[in-house]
């Protein structure tokens, strides 16, 4: 017995199912706004941008689509933000994948991750952790490389490629950790501490590295703790995280920052094809100063072997045998010269000296002084004569001048009681005491009367 055509069962494609799909969910949610957390967020070449929401439990795909001559009511988009986006809930049937076509997108605080990126930055640059002052450099040479890294990602795998390629002789030590999820902070920290405790073999350069992904994925690298060990370690650390536009706390504190893990193993080996070509380079000058300088010295030692000294040595000496006795002559002819010029100078200092004896100078100058001192003596009783000579004549013209004299011929001075002289008889009133001066005494008188 066979199935009618009726009774078989209806067959869909997978296309029919999944446009059913987005018909249903674009009628049944249709226009809505989501908030949420940016991940994993890119920009492709046509200019649409692709990045997933999510929250606590879920996560959303989204795409803005670039519509060129329309301007996004948007801002600009980076993973960490936190968000609200406006779109059409639908599915892309090429993935059979439900996904938010947003039209609008508005801010709604900074993300919770980039809110705790800066939070400990800010924390960790006031305690000095960032200072330029406090970086080392890194060893130009190492002699063992440390590595703080995932053993079974692609980090580790180019690193070691481009350190045995460029350095094949350094050795390297890798000390393997998780590099994403929890927990993941602490394994880097510890192994970064375990290579300035002695729990690893001692090493010259430590770097810390993982290779690119989302910012939750590179996360750990953010955390205090991974931070702190960095600070405290002894052995200048490199950080290479993420790529090259990826920063992390990490980068901050460590010694040196490098954009990826590949170019960290470039900064920190020395490229063995150079420094052979440096070595080869320093071996031909070394071997052409060499030569120089056997050719140098090859020269002087022929033109030693062609003198005199070689070729006939006694004769050579004893011409300078020769010429030191006759240096030994004129040596004491001059300095016999030397001692007769020194006599004869002392002699004539000591000629000088005679005529200028102390004693001969003493008796000179004793001899003026007695001279100028008659002379002196002589003019000085020359001198009082003639002012007692003078004083005479005053003496004698002052006797005849004087009032005595004048008293003795006859004449008198009259003074009143005070000894003011009187002058004229005018103005005496009567009862006046006078005295009158003549010249063998004094006579005091009364007067009796107006005189005329």
């Amino acid at each position: 017995m066979t199935a009618t055509r009726s009774s078989r069962p209806q067959v869909h494609s997978v296309t029919e199912i999944t446009r059913s799909v987005r018909e249903l969910v674009e009628g049944v949610i249709g226009e809505v706004w989501v908030e949420g957390e940016v991940c994993n967020f890119r920009r492709q070449a046509s200019g649409h941008q692709y990045f997933t929401l999510k929250d606590d439990r879920c996560q959303l795909p989204c795409v803005l689509f670039h519509r060129p001559g329309l301007r996004h009511a948007t801002i600009p988009l980076s993973d960490g933000m936190l968000i609200h986006a406006r779109g059409l809930m639908t599915v892309y049937e090429a993935r059979g994948q439900y996904q938010l076509n947003v039209s609008l997108v508005q801010a709604a605080g900074e993300g919770l991750l980039a809110a705790r990126f800066e939070a400990l930055k800010r924390k960790l640059a006031a305690e000095g952790l960032f200072e330029l002052a406090r970086k080392r450099p890194i060893p130009r040479f190492p002699r063992r490389i440390g590595i703080v890294t995932s053993p079974t990602g692609a980090a580790v795998r180019d690193m070691i490629q481009i350190l045995h390629r460029r350095a094949p002789w350094i050795p390297l030590l890798i000390a393997p950790v998780r590099v994403q999820g929890a927990g993941a902070a602490a394994e880097i920290a510890a192994a970064v501490a375990a290579f300035n405790d002695g729990a690893l073999p001692p090493v010259d350069v430590i770097v810390v590295a993982r290779g690119g992904g989302s910012a939750e994925d590179l996360w750990e690298f953010n955390e205090e703790a991974v931070a702190r060990a960095i600070h405290a370690s002894a052995v200048p650390v490199v950080s290479a995280v993420g790529h090259e536009i990826d920063f992390s706390i990490a980068d901050f504190v460590a010694d040196l920052r490098a954009p990826t893990p590949s170019a960290a193993a470039e900064l920190i080996a020395p490229d063995s094809a150079e420094l052979a070509r440096r070595l080869e380079h320093l071996s031909g000058a070394l071997g052409r100063r060499v030569r120089e300088a056997l050719q140098q010295e090859r020269r002087r030692l022929e033109l030693l072997s062609r003198s005199s000294l070689f070729r006939e040595p006694r004769l050579r000496l004893n011409v300078l045998a020769q010429d030191l006795d006759t240096t030994v002559e004129e040596l004491g002819e001059a300095a016999h010269g030397a001692l007769a010029s020194l006599r004869q100078r002392l002699e004539a200092q000591r000629g000088a000296l005679r005529q200028f004896r102390p004693d001969q100078v003493l008796a000179m100058s004793r001899h003026r002084l007695d001279g100028l001192s008659g002379r002196l003596l002589h003019q000085l009783a020359a001198h009082l004569q003639r002012r007692e000579h003078s004083l005479e004549r005053l003496r004698t013209m002052l006797r005849l001048l004087g009032p005595q004299a004048t008293l003795a011929r006859g004449y008198s001075i009259t003074r009143l009681e005070n000894g003011a002289l009187v002058r004229s008889a005018h103005g005496i009133r009567p009862g006046t005491r006078l005295r009158t001066q003549l010249a063998d005494g004094v006579v005091e008188s009364h007067t009796s009367g107006q005189g005329e």
